[in-house]
């Protein structure tokens, strides 16, 4: 798999914070969010890297007990981008809620 956050993978991911994880997955959200509808290339490069930044707090061995959680939110993603019906999710819900992400982690939560 080619990384397209190559520094990331490298290491440098599992020197941040879950709130900060979730922040950096949630740029990537709210890029395909933006470009939903207007430039499907964009729409979905930035929904695949927020796939892959997922997967990477995934594999991250500090958060095995929340494996669960961030697994259901990468389906709630997909089943945005594919079109919601099976959690009735979109991705301009989905940016909300990762807004909160980057607050905290602004705020050194």
């Amino acid at each position: 798999m080619s990384h397209v956050h190559a520094n990331l993978a490298a290491g440098r991911w599992q020197n941040l914070t879950l709130m900060e994880q979730l922040a950096n997955v949630g740029s990537d959200v709210a890029r395909a969010s933006r470009w939903q509808g207007k430039d499907p290339h964009r729409c979905e490069q930035a929904f695949l890297r927020a796939l892959e930044l997922l997967d990477l707090s995934i594999g991250d061995a500090r958060w095995k007990g929340r494996r669960k959680e961030l697994t259901r939110v990468r389906e709630v993603l997909c089943d945005a981008m594919c079109g919601g019906s099976a959690y009735n999710s979109d991705l301009a819900g989905l940016d909300r809620y990762f807004f909160h992400f980057a607050v905290a982690a602004r705020a050194g939560h």
